[in-house]
């Protein structure tokens, strides 16, 4: 599951943006201040890095600064209110990937994430982000999943529970932590909407692919 780190210290906004990152299957963590961000995007944990440029602490520019200087690559895309040209091109120059202006679209966040997660990956290296279990495969760089040779489609949060399942293969896991691994917010823990999407994956899946462990949750046959 592909990890995003959000730095951003207007709690409306990063709540926005996690929310939409995470209905499309990323795992986020958010940090509002400068002098944190630069631990927690040192620990190596994370694919890529959206950035405000106006943090407490330290700015945005200090974070890159510090970041590059240091040697790490982690893709950086700048989320900022700052249009001016001078910001933008000493952003890029300092080296961020990409820069979006505030105001914007989720939309187009979204997609400058995709772009900047393919080029981060190198293209001979399949190792990371295949997982293979049985019959199902999963690709988490291009979101492609197999059964056999089978081609199959799956919505986002369809391939997210897939690749919880797929992480733990034989492992029996509860509704409540599926619950919480793909839908992560506003959803009671009384809601039958993890039984509803189980069943969406055993007809795409295969009905013997995953099976119901009475009392305790699901699991994924090895």
């Amino acid at each position: 599951m592909l990890k995003i780190l959000i730095a951003e210290d207007e709690l409306q906004i990063a709540k926005f943006i996690e929310k939409g990152l995470r209905s499309q299957g990323f795992t986020t963590t958010v940090v509002a201040d400068g002098l944190h961000v630069l631990d927690v995007a040192q620990s190596g944990s994370f694919d890529l890095l959206i950035l405000d440029l106006g943090l407490p602490g330290k700015d945005g520019f200090q974070v890159l600064e510090e970041l590059r200087g240091q040697g790490e690559n982690i893709p950086v895309i700048i989320l900022s209110a700052r249009s001016d040209l001078h910001d933008k091109v000493n952003g890029l120059e300092g080296g961020a990937d990409d820069y979006v202006t505030k105001p914007f679209r989720f939309e187009e966040l979204l997609a400058r994430v995709r772009v900047r997660l393919r080029s981060a990956k190198p293209v001979g290296d399949t190792e990371n982000f295949i997982l293979n279990v049985g019959n199902v495969v999963l690709n988490l760089r291009t979101r492609q999943v197999k059964v056999g040779h089978r081609p199959v489609e799956l919505s986002a949060r369809e391939f997210t529970m897939a690749e919880m399942f797929c992480r733990h293969p034989g492992q029996v896991i509860s509704r409540e932590q599926l619950l919480d691994s793909v839908w992560g917010y506003d959803y009671n823990p009384g809601s039958n909407i993890v039984d509803v999407y189980v069943g969406y994956l055993r007809k795409k899946l295969g009905n013997k692919v995953i099976e119901t462990v009475r009392g305790m949750g699901y699991r994924l046959r090895i």
